[in-house]
């Protein structure tokens, strides 16, 4: 962890066209989480562009919803959302070769209104936990639609 970021990344056999079209549907993000605290996108647009707002059905030990704005967006290169605690989640895609893409996940609370509370929280650390398993399961879920 560095810079109030805390990033993993992963091969995926897939153009990053075909990574982006997942993670620029919210309907799919609970398909691929490996926090466990993502269901179901329950408001929004079908794909996300910049300024797009989206809700999602969650669960950490209760269930509750959360809405989020994108504020990163540069078509099968990156993507960021943020909610009301204004730290980011960000996907950065980067070319291999014309078949597979370098995945960058980034949990960024250097953009958060109360950063130290993350940090009391222990957030960052669960939360580099969360993307080491999802990650992973992005992997397997992308390059299974490519194959299909």
């Amino acid at each position: 962890m560095s810079d109030r970021r805390v990033s993993r990344d992963i091969v995926v056999d897939a153009p990053p066209s075909a990574v982006f079209a997942v993670l620029a549907d919210p309907r799919e993000h609970g398909r691929f989480d490996g926090s466990g605290t993502v269901r179901s996108a329950i408001a929004g647009p079908d794909r996300l562009s910049r300024g797009a707002r989206f809700g999602m059905s969650m669960r950490l030990g209760v269930p509750y919803t959360i809405n989020n704005e994108v504020v990163e967006f540069d078509e099968d290169r990156r993507i960021a959302w943020r909610h009301v605690g204004h730290h980011r989640w960000r996907y950065e895609l980067e070319p291999v070769d014309e078949d597979s893409t370098r995945v960058t996940e980034t949990f960024d609370w250097s953009t958060a209104r109360v950063p130290k509370l993350l940090e009391l929280l222990r957030y960052p650390a669960t939360n580099a936990r969360g993307i080491e398993a999802t990650l992973p399961r992005l992997k397997a879920h992308v390059e299974g639609r490519e194959r299909s």
